[in-house]
């Protein structure tokens, strides 16, 4: 007999060789029909797979993230068999799960791919579907493995199987289809009720620009077909909120292939809400005690071999300038922690400078691959929100729930309320790839836990997540269409101090290495400024608008007053302008919705007369009539309600 333990603490006794799936049948038939895998001491397993000893033991279901990965990784095999039964001597790459469905990297040789032939994947998809065929794991010895794949002409798999260690090898099968496999799977392909495929791409074998470009097929899968539905139409509303889409109807930000790809171009008003978020948070840093500092755009190769980063990140850089001097060389800049070391080992350092908190919206420069740059999301320039805070070990704890407030206060402001806060520590057992004692990491590790938990925070832990160098925390939100990115991270660093020989005097005159925390609320004002544009769709907070406000004379004979008007407002810190084109006033009125201004003053003979305004409000139309000196005080203090936050 063995002993399982469930996830809630209760243990119960079952015969040796019993599967996730037989374990889930003597609970409740039930659940046995949805569980599409299992989590076995924290690995996510086959539940079908026998368990040979005790275990801690979780059902997975499509409620699991583990669940539903496994099931669009078995999604993929699924496309795979359809798209060889299709065209044979089709070669194949990887297909792995994603966030939401999965792909699969192809060779078709030069076949013709397009809208016909996914038409006949997805239908062929939803044959084989309903056969209900097993996903069948089996151990293969790699010369086995190495000659199945020599007889498919799969050269592919060959090359993935010679960085494969003999004895670790697996295949899965379904129904006519057989692939080199890790696993898990869910049971069988009755599973899948509802297929989509989605998206035909690019993508270099192995991401390597040198290597041949296959064919990569995106698909999504659920359990029922409403699941589906509803999905692409979450994927229609996502199309109109793409941040590229409403970057250029906005006119927020554009690219040039002439300055180069993945480097953005801000426009005036994308400048103009940039720098405003800039000033936000520059603001709230002060209050909390934070200097600020400016480092150049390029360091000194040096730098970056001292800290690490060149031995880490090097391959992922731009290639090092040079210069006349020989065996002088130069790096645009990777990222900020080198140079806000040297501004901190500049002067000598006391244990009463500490903490000692260097802020910089800083511009880094890391080289993307074409085909992975996206809008703003994955570019090759942007500017961090970054600092990094020097502190005594025994400082870590307060200076982390200092850092969640500041975080916290960001996410209020700009309207995020639905986020998990995980919390990264170090694998249970193999310390070895952690630098720094084992006292300075429980402190560090016993800090993040506790200042989560006093701040309330929803958290789950990553065991094995860890920064080689430290804990961290990383704050996963949902944004309006319930998706989910990382927003802001604080991460703990025993490293670089340590790499820089940083250090401080103590109270009893003995010299000490401080602490460094990492944080960036925002994490890249690029990446941000996509997020929020996809979460708002648009339609910023006033505080925030690039122009709040749009005033629009009837006619020619109300455009001195429609001025008279602008100037009110921009003296109360109001960004406004006229709309003094030549057109109607209805045209006027659509085209200020469309750029999503958040209040529009109609202004003709009867509000001249009277220093009135006509007031409407984005997406809801008319809103009275005031005393233009009126809704400067009324716009004024929504500015000064949205940006109170909860900030202590």
């Amino acid at each position: 007999m063995i002993q399982i333990t469930f996830p809630d603490g209760a243990q119960r006794s079952y015969s040796k060789g019993s599967s996730a799936i037989d374990i889930a049948k003597s609970i409740s038939e039930g659940l046995a029909r949805k569980v599409l895998a299992a989590e076995v001491d924290g690995e996510i397993i086959d539940a079908m797979r026998p368990i040979n000893n005790d275990a801690h033991l979780k059902l997975l279901t499509w409620d699991d993230k583990g669940g539903k990965s496994t099931f669009w990784h078995s999604s993929a095999h699924l496309l795979a068999e359809a798209i060889e039964s299709i065209f044979p001597g089709t070669k194949f790459g990887i297909g792995p799960a994603i966030d939401n469905g999965f792909y699969y990297d192809i060779d078709l040789g030069g076949a013709a791919f397009g809208e016909e032939e996914i038409a006949k994947i997805e239908k062929k998809m939803k044959e084989l579907a309903g056969q209900k065929n097993q996903y069948l794991r089996k151990e293969v010895a790699k010369t086995d493995a190495i000659e199945y794949f020599t007889q498919k002409e799969d050269p592919y798999k060959i090359e993935l199987l010679e960085g494969l260690e003999d004895g670790k090898i697996t295949f899965y099968s379904q129904g006519a289809f057989t692939d080199l496999c890790r696993g898990p799977h869910i049971p069988n392909t009755g599973f899948i009720k509802a297929i989509k495929l989605t998206n035909i791409a690019g993508a270099y074998w192995r991401g390597n620009e040198k290597n041949k470009m296959l064919t990569r097929v995106y698909g999504i899968t659920y359990p029922s077909q409403k699941e589906l539905d509803d999905y692409l139409l979450l994927l229609e509303e996502a199309k109109k909120r793409d941040h590229r889409k409403l970057g250029k109807e906005l006119e927020l930000f554009t690219f040039s292939e002439k300055v180069g790809s993945g480097l953005p171009l801000w426009l005036p008003k994308g400048a103009m809400l940039r720098e405003r978020l800039q000033q936000f948070l520059q603001k709230a840093q002060i209050e909390s005690g934070y200097l600020p500092v400016i480092t150049p755009h390029i360091g000194s190769k040096q730098l970056y071999v001292t800290s690490g980063h060149w031995d880490k990140y090097g391959k992922d850089s731009f290639r090092p300038i040079t210069t006349p001097n020989e065996g002088e060389e130069f790096m645009l800049k990777p990222m900020n922690c080198p140079h806000h070391c040297e501004i901190y080992k500049s002067s000598p350092r006391s244990y009463k400078d500490l903490p000692l908190r260097l802020a910089e919206f800083g511009t880094v420069y890391r080289y993307e691959q074409s085909g992975e740059l996206h809008g703003l999301t994955r570019v090759r320039g942007f500017t961090q929100d970054d600092a990094h805070l020097f502190c005594r070990p025994e400082q870590v704890k307060e200076e982390f729930k200092k850092v969640i407030d500041l975080v916290m206060y960001v996410f209020t402001s700009l309207d995020f309320h639905d986020f998990t806060a995980q919390i990264s520590l170090r694998d249970q057992e193999d310390r070895s790839k952690y630098i720094g004692s084992e006292e300075n990491w429980l402190i560090a590790e016993n800090s993040i836990i506790e200042a989560a938990a006093e701040k309330g925070l929803n958290t789950v832990v990553e065991y094995g997540e860890a920064a080689f160098y430290g804990p961290k925390l990383d704050f996963m939100v949902k944004d309006a269409l319930g998706r989910s990115w990382q927003l802001g991270t604080i991460q703990v660093d025993y490293n670089l101090p340590e790499r820089f020989e940083l250090e401080y005097v103590d109270a009893d005159n003995t010299k000490k290495r401080p602490v460094m925390i990492h944080r960036a609320p925002f994490g890249s004002m690029e990446r941000f400024t996509a997020v929020l544009l996809e979460h708002c769709a648009g339609n910023f907070p006033v505080w925030l608008a690039p122009e709040q406000v749009k005033v629009l004379p009837i006619s020619d004979k109300f455009g001195d007053y429609a001025l008279e008007v602008v100037k009110l407002l921009k003296a109360a810190d109001i960004r406004a302008s006229v709309d003094d084109r030549q057109e109607k006033i209805g045209k006027k009125i659509r085209d200020t919705e469309l750029m999503k201004t958040p209040y529009m003053l109609i202004v003709g003979e009867k509000e001249m007369n009277e220093q009135k305004v006509a007031v409407r409000k984005h997406g809801e139309g008319d809103q009275g009539v005031m005393l233009n000196t009126e809704f400067v005080i009324f716009l004024t203090n929504i500015i000064k309600e949205q940006t109170a936050g909860t900030k202590n």
